[in-house]
């Protein structure tokens, strides 16, 4: 049996990034170097992920704006994917669109029901540069969407219709969390 390092074991928990944090508003950068400071990014993205209780994380949710997301999620089969995507690429979001919960690390403790495809196929590579594509059914494909979004400056709220959109913003405004600037977006 090969034993292989918990992703995150080695990671440093950093900072999460909230609602209002200019960088989860703009398209993230790709990435050029694969190498030790990327792998080091996913490493520490891991352990933040893991501590905040998350499914997944965008760089830039930890105030990175790289292209890279984590993800740690089962699908609806509770099947569970784990893995890591670099300059990754949404190729398709299909299948039946269902509006589900969704929730996200930059805005704690808040949901709304959100519209996503049941069906996601991702490509980009691994921290060493290999190619990768990856297919999600369900959750998984919902979570796919979900960080693809964030690593171009979208956040679930953007998807939401007028009524969902300022529901949740009223509830942010309250959050303990809250930052003046986040309604200014």
């Amino acid at each position: 049996m090969r034993h292989r390092s918990i992703p995150g074991a080695h990671g440093r928990v950093r900072p999460l990034t909230l609602l209002g944090d200019r960088v989860l508003h703009k398209p993230c950068e790709e990435v050029t170097a694969f190498g030790p400071e990327l792998a080091r990014l996913v490493e520490d993205m891991f352990a933040t992920m893991y501590a905040a209780r998350g499914v997944g994380l965008a760089a830039n949710q930890i105030g990175e704006a790289s292209r890279v997301f984590v993800y740690d999620c089962p699908d609806d089969e509770e099947v569970r994917h784990l893995g890591h995507v670099v300059n990754p690429r949404l190729v398709s979001a299909d299948g039946v669109v269902l509006r589900g919960p969704e929730g996200c690390l930059s805005l704690p403790g808040l949901e709304a029901g959100t519209e996503r495809y049941d069906e996601a196929v991702v490509e980009g590579f691994t921290v060493t540069g290999e190619p990768v594509r990856v297919h999600g059914t369900g959750w998984f494909a919902r979570c796919l969407q979900h960080e693809c979004d964030h690593l171009d400056g979208g956040l679930y709220v953007d998807r939401l219709d007028d009524r969902r959109r300022r529901r949740v913003m009223r509830q942010a405004a309250k959050a303990s969390w809250h930052r003046e600037d986040a309604s200014r977006r």
